[in-house]
């Protein structure tokens, strides 16, 4: 007896549809699962078996052959699980398939038959609604991440006797009550940030990060230690401007595909602020070898990535941050696939002048040898130099300074109204180009807009 289910593969952000087909003939037991199935699929056997079992539904001895198509596709993720299980079960029970052909079903079973929660399902439902299915079956741990989309009903399920109850007793689903996502982006955006008002003098490199903010402009900040660069990068977060729901949208799908987005979380409202260790390799950083996930420069997506200490990472890191700064995306090229990322964010660079941090410093003397101090700026080589828009020195501030008039302190709310402002004018300034910010002008615009 032949079938046919829906449910959805990840490649990097996008869903692909995939058709579950299951065949269960006359033979000797045998359960086999074709057409590219990653590791977890190939061991989603013996959950749905257990699964089956434990539910007390009968499960076939015989010839059961699971088919996923297209061939073309890498199937990953153990999301394929119930759509399997269904299809086995209905050859048995033979129940309605009014929720079948125009329905997707996503989770992973549990032995003891509980739908556990999975990952990448924001960019899955996406997908759905795109291809015009009218039901999305999920965890109900999934609920508030996917309950999000709008126009098309998302039934969550906690137990595999739920799913059969609603498939073969025609039991009414339960569909999620969709969110607005203008409703609660208010609420979520509140959250804890160093104001800069909390940033005592510095006015100058307070100047010079408004502009980068307002520009999406990449910056270095030079100075002996002490004298606020982590403080200053740290504070830079709250006064980039609010996220448009597109732009939610589309860092939440990286952070799905990560499973970094949970219940309390269900999208990134905010910025992305990603600070990354000097120790980190650049496998960490740039890609995740062992799936193929997005890294640290595509959660950092329209927000931060800050590299402190920056002379401190590894030649090799620093070189691989060439090509997603100039482009705005990283691809990483495998053997059997290709995967595009993207990561538009500011990049923040932190560092000491030498090794031993006081060249350049008027109360302490710097004690290193020339060529020390050429070998270890040697890694600032001109290709990272020229993507850099704005350089700063930051002094210290003396201890007898600290002690500042009100009337000079800048405020993040005060800064943050001027950098909107300038997002709005770059808006009308771009309206008929496929840009956003001054930083990515050509040098034909530069001279028609800023000669």
């Amino acid at each position: 007896m032949f079938t046919k289910i829906h449910s959805v593969s990840i490649n990097w952000l996008e869903g692909a549809g995939i058709e579950v087909e299951v065949d269960v003939a006359s033979g000797m037991p045998n359960f086999c699962i074709v057409w590219l199935p990653d590791a977890a699929i190939q061991e989603s056997k013996e959950r749905v078996r257990t699964a089956i079992i434990n539910s007390w539904f009968f499960f076939p001895w015989t010839r059961i052959t699971v088919n996923l198509a297209p061939a073309d596709i890498k199937k990953k993720w153990p999301s394929f699980d119930l759509a399997i299980a269904i299809w086995i079960l209905w050859a048995e029970m033979g129940f309605d398939k009014k929720y079948l052909s125009n329905s997707i079903f996503l989770w992973e079973l549990a032995l003891d038959w509980k739908l556990r929660p999975i990952s990448s399902i924001l960019p899955s439902v996406i997908f759905a609604k795109d291809k015009w299915f009218k039901h999305v079956f999920i965890p109900m741990e999934n609920k508030d991440e996917a309950s999000l989309i709008p126009w098309i009903n998302i039934i969550p399920v906690e137990w595999l006797d739920e799913i059969i109850e609603i498939l073969l007793r025609n039991k009414k689903p339960v569909i999620a009550e969709p969110m607005k996502i203008e409703d609660i982006i208010d609420l979520k955006c509140a959250w804890d940030m160093i104001d800069f008002e909390s940033v005592l003098w510095q006015e100058q490199a307070k100047r010079a990060l408004l502009i980068a903010a307002s520009g999406w402009h990449n910056i270095l900040m030079e100075w002996p230690p002490w004298s606020g660069k982590t403080m200053l990068a740290k504070a830079f977060a709250s006064i980039l401007p609010k996220m448009e729901i597109s732009e939610i949208i589309e860092v939440s799908k990286i952070y799905s595909v990560a499973w970094l987005l949970s219940k309390r979380e269900p999208l990134v409202f905010k910025r992305p602020f990603r600070r990354i260790h000097h120790t980190a390799s650049a496998v960490s950083i740039v890609w995740w070898w062992r799936d193929s996930r997005p890294w640290e420069i595509s959660l950092a997506h329209k927000g931060v990535l800050f590299l402190d200490e920056f002379l401190e990472f590894e030649t090799k890191l620093v070189e691989m941050l060439r090509q997603p700064i100039e482009d705005g995306e990283i691809t990483i090229n495998r053997i059997n696939a290709s995967y595009r990322y993207p990561a538009k964010f500011i990049l923040i660079w932190a560092l000491n002048p030498c090794p031993c941090w006081y060249l350049g410093d008027k109360e302490k003397n710097c004690i290193c040898a020339q060529w020390s101090i050429e070998k270890y700026r040697k890694k600032l080589s001109w290709p990272i130099l020229d993507r850099i828009d704005i350089f700063i020195n930051v002094p210290r501030v003396k201890i007898e300074d600290f002690d500042v008039p009100k009337n000079k302190k800048s405020t993040s709310e005060e800064l943050k109204a001027k950098v909107e402002k300038a997002r709005v004018f770059q808006l009308e300034r771009f309206s008929w180009l496929d840009k956003t910010f001054n930083s990515e002008m050509s040098n034909k615009e530069i001279d028609k807009f800023c000669a």
